[in-house]
């Protein structure tokens, strides 16, 4: 995998670039649908691609790993044939969902001990199951696994599990290195800062994995509840630290607004279920400002659910039809929201790049938080 950075922005870190992967470009800022069971939440394969035009979809390590199992997933040949994405895929290390099974596993330096959240049988990932479980899934980037810190965490809490997240890095190298790729694409493994909201950690965590001179790296461990003001913080120390050239991943990441400050900061690459989630409850994200579809103010109202028209469902469908479709409970809502939104999300970091690349990123940005922030 190779990264082009074609031009950074003149009044703040923001950057356009290009990520070179064996399935295709990647056209930097880039938002992630997320594929937690092979499929991203109510929206076609041929959806993704088409109208809201995705250039990298996620894979789920842990949920992948307990349904369909590791032997389905190979005799398919990877994901990529599995469920028919011929793009580039990113698949997380399991890290997160261990850490979100916080009342039923245990952590030791081998990895961790846990039980299916399905049917509570046992089950341990290490450094090395998490690369193999990868290795079959077929991910072009593959992520090392990681200990994420809940919030808040105590200092000696933090310092520990980054130390451990570090040692479990090197595991990652060394098995990487000692297997190999099983579909004839290369994978590029990217390792993970940690550190909790601690400066210190977060600097000490930022130039350990800098010096381990990755393909790209990613920042874990933000996101988890604390104010924003905190992530930004943690985000700039470490874009500061991290390698000019190469991609910056900062995961599981946001809301539009935390993801145009994120980008100002010098992040490349985000990944958020936020888009389909909301999407199910009817909250629609537009370029001027957020919806709730199901309030009566929207009853009367046939204009598109976004007047620029980035989708085809802004062309298709009314608020009015939508909240209709809310309404009667129609599984339809859920889809045509779903799509909507992660449309907005990629048209939101495609604008973002145009700017960039523009030259008026800055005073672009300032305009469009105001505007994404706004609740309509």
């Amino acid at each position: 995998m190779q990264f082009e950075l074609q031009k950074t922005d003149e009044y703040s870190a923001a950057r356009a670039g290009t990520l070179h992967t064996d399935h295709g470009l990647i056209q930097t800022p880039v938002f992630m649908p997320v594929g937690t069971a092979a499929a991203v939440k109510s929206v076609h394969i041929r959806d993704l691609k088409e109208d809201v035009r995705a250039q990298i979809i996620l894979g789920n390590t842990y949920h992948l790993y307990l349904r369909p199992g590791m032997e389905v997933m190979k005799a398919a040949g990877g994901l990529h044939r599995f469920n028919g994405w011929d793009r580039p895929v990113l698949t997380d290390s399991g890290g997160y969902q261990v850490f979100s099974l916080a009342a039923s596993r245990k952590i030791s330096e081998e990895g961790v001990l846990f039980r299916s959240h399905i049917d509570g049988s046992k089950h341990q990932f290490t450094p090395e199951k998490s690369i193999d479980i990868q290795r079959v899934i077929g991910g072009d980037i593959i992520m090392a696994f990681d200990e994420c810190p809940p919030y808040p965490a105590d200092y000696s809490y933090a310092k520990n599990s980054m130390e451990l997240t570090h040692r479990w890095l090197d595991r990652c190298i060394r098995h990487v290195e000692n297997t190999t790729p099983l579909y004839g694409h290369s994978q590029a493994l990217f390792p993970i800062v940690q550190g909790s909201t601690y400066p210190g950690l977060r600097k000490q965590s930022a130039e350990v994995i800098a010096s381990k001179e990755a393909d790209g790296n990613a920042i874990g461990g933000l996101s988890v509840g604390e104010p924003h003001e905190k992530m930004y913080e943690m985000t700039d120390l470490v874009c500061r630290i991290l390698p000019k050239d190469k991609p910056r991943y900062l995961m599981g990441v946001g809301t539009p607004q935390n993801i145009l400050e994120s980008i100002a900061l010098g992040v490349d690459m985000f990944d958020c279920v936020l888009p389909t989630r909301n999407a199910r409850h009817g909250h629609i994200y537009t370029s001027e400002g957020v919806i709730n579809i199901k309030n009566e103010k929207w009853k009367y109202d046939f204009s598109p659910l976004d007047e620029n028209g980035f989708s085809f469902v802004d062309r298709e469908y009314s608020k009015a039809y939508l909240r209709h479709l809310f309404t009667v409970k129609e599984n339809l809502a859920g889809m045509i929201a779903s799509l909507h939104n992660l449309a907005f999300f990629l048209w939101l970091t495609g604008e973002a790049r145009k700017h960039i690349l523009g030259g008026d990123f800055t005073m672009w940005k300032e305009t469009m938080i105001k505007k994404v922030s706004y609740r309509r």
